[in-house]
């Protein structure tokens, strides 16, 4: 497990993300992940712009804690409150933060209309990252 899913009773029913590692290989599946800060509560409400950084902020400090950064992400799943209002707004902001990271080729990606576990949320991702780990076991 990535870390605790907080907010959510105990013993949790999910992980925020899992970690395998297969012959030096390792894939992270970063389960979805929002604007929250890091005691789990939700941030920016209704500013759907500012939900969507914080969502990459907070997927790009999960990477990191595992050694990987966004250039091993090979799949997001995107996952919008009202798609046909936010949807412009989402691709620029993604084609932004790729273009920080310099990302080439970009990673597969779905984007769906959905309705989310937090009624202020508007965005929620997934993520799934693989890179040579070295034969490093954690």
């Amino acid at each position: 497990m990535l870390n605790e899913a907080y907010c959510y009773a105990k013993p949790s029913s999910f992980s925020r993300g899992l970690r395998i590692n297969l012959k030096g290989i390792t894939f992270l599946f970063i389960s979805g992940t929002a604007s929250v800060d890091e005691n789990g509560r939700s941030l920016h409400a209704g500013d759907f712009r500012a939900q969507t950084w914080r969502t990459y902020e907070n997927i790009t400090a999960l990477l990191e804690a595992e050694g990987a950064g966004w250039k091993d992400i090979v799949r997001t799943t995107c996952y919008l409150r009202d798609i046909e209002r936010d949807y412009a707004a989402f691709n620029e902001i993604r084609t932004e933060f790729f273009q920080r990271q310099g990302l080439d080729p970009l990673p597969a990606s779905t984007g769906i209309q959905a309705i989310l576990c937090r009624p202020e949320l508007l965005i929620e991702m997934e993520a799934i990252a693989i890179f040579d780990s070295g034969g490093e076991e954690r």
